[in-house]
């Protein structure tokens, strides 16, 4: 199978990271599914890729309600039959304050998205998964997800995000957990973070969106000895 034959859904793909990993997997010839909760938003980001040359669509979808989940998952089924490469990107970051302070439903609404529409889209994508020859789930995470990184002494308090944190810290738990059923199979999955990177939920990141897309993309077109189950940034493993 030639990489123009490749399949990716990135979901929140319609701006930020999501959107630049579209674009880079689309200039390693895969054909892009913009997974977006905004129809304008989706087709608008689906048409600049084409603009660009790249073969690129969307779908309406959000992460956090089954029933959009369970639509996209079945367009692209019409559409192309199986997926190559799911990109769990779509998230949210909250304003907190302390732990002690945080509202639950804060941590409800956040977990909603990052981990169990994570977790609804990638059981929903799976049998398309199935059905490609080398499968790719990429998780967005975040260093603030790494237990080891969070409890050194230089953490600092202003990072200490009880719903955003605790989040990633599962979707890594989830990473492991998806990686351990699948490792009898070609399908990868891995949770990647990639870096404090200039989108709009964190203007004031230095880090161009392109570089942090291109750590998104090298564990998204893993070759067949590539790891799973594993956490990593554009520097190798990061501890859990």
């Amino acid at each position: 199978m030639t990489d123009r034959g490749k399949i990716a859904l990135v979901t929140g793909g319609n701006k930020g990271i999501g959107f630049e990993v579209a674009r880079q997997l689309a200039q390693l010839n895969h054909r892009v599914v913009i997974g977006s909760r905004n129809e304008f938003r989706g087709r608008t980001a689906a048409d600049k890729l084409r603009s660009e040359g790249a073969e690129a669509s969307y779908v309406v979808l959000d992460v956090s309600n089954p029933d959009s989940v369970a639509t996209a998952i079945q367009l692209i089924d019409q559409q192309h039959g199986r997926l190559d490469v799911l990109v769990n990107n779509a998230g949210i970051a909250q304003p907190e304050g302390p732990p002690s302070e945080v509202a639950l439903d804060v941590l409800r609404r956040t977990y909603e998205t990052n981990v169990f529409g994570l977790v609804a889209v990638t059981q929903a994508a799976l049998p398309l998964l199935r059905r490609a020859d080398a499968g790719r789930i990429v998780n967005l995470s975040s260093g603030a997800g790494s237990l080891a990184v969070t409890s050194r002494p230089d953490w600092r308090p202003e990072w200490n995000g009880l719903a955003y944190n605790t989040s990633k810290s599962a979707v890594n738990a989830v990473t492991v957990a998806f990686a351990i059923e699948l490792r009898e199979t070609p399908i990868k999955v891995n949770a990647v973070n990639p870096g404090y990177t200039r989108t709009d939920m964190s203007p004031d990141a230095d880090r161009p969106v392109a570089h942090g897309a291109a750590v998104v993309v090298r564990y998204a077109a893993l070759p067949a000895d590539g790891p799973s189950g594993g956490f990593f940034d554009e520097n190798g493993p990061i501890p859990w």
